[in-house]
């Protein structure tokens, strides 16, 4: 699945770091979340939606939905 994490996190001027704290998680997990070798599960979808005050579908993109 694909995602605008690093899109959204480099127009807020956040490091990787300063997120991986805001979302309560390494920041090894946002460098997965965004090179697409880690797919967020929803709880962690959900708090990367209120930090950016976006819906979740703004910042995910489901490629396939076949895999649903």
């Amino acid at each position: 699945m694909k995602n605008r994490i690093q899109e959204l996190r480099k127009g807020r001027k956040v490091t990787q770091q300063e997120l991986a704290d805001a979302l309560n998680v390494t920041r090894q997990t946002i460098i997965s979340l965004e090179n697409g070798r880690y797919n967020a599960s929803l709880v962690l979808a959900h708090k990367a939606a209120q930090f950016f005050n976006m819906t979740i579908e703004e910042i995910f993109i489901f490629e396939n939905e076949e895999n649903l």
